[in-house]
């Protein structure tokens, strides 16, 4: 069984940045890859950004330049620095240890709660 926690979510104005933490325990072959994704009112979840057990990265095109994955192995913890963050960034963003062998965009995997991302204008 694979446990995953977000947080960091928050409150901040247009500019500004925050850093989500992602942190995940248990056993499989892929806790140290994570994915991000998010779902603001009235759409679909979507894919933010990605990073494999590999260390390979992968962003989606609205957040490329702003968001940056890192991670701390030891940690088990993998984080998402968003800088420059735009109202249309608001949303409950979500973190997930994908099953192995998967692509970004398979909903299977092991998923946290969720924390919301507000940013004002």
């Amino acid at each position: 069984q694979v446990q995953v926690v977000e947080s960091g979510g928050g409150l901040v104005q247009a500019g500004g940045s925050l850093r989500l933490a992602c942190v995940a325990s248990g056993s499989t072959a892929t806790i140290n890859a994570r994915g991000w994704y998010r779902q603001s009112p009235g759409k679909q979840r979507e894919f933010v950004a990605g990073i494999s057990t590999g260390g390979n990265t992968l962003y989606a095109d609205s957040v490329k330049g702003r968001f940056t994955l890192s991670r701390d192995i030891a940690k088990n913890t993998v984080y998402l620095q968003m800088n420059s963050l735009e109202p249309e960034d608001t949303a409950v963003y979500y973190c997930k240890v994908p099953p192995p062998g998967s692509s970004w965009s398979d909903q299977r995997g092991y998923w946290g709660q969720g924390t919301q991302v507000t940013v004002s204008s």
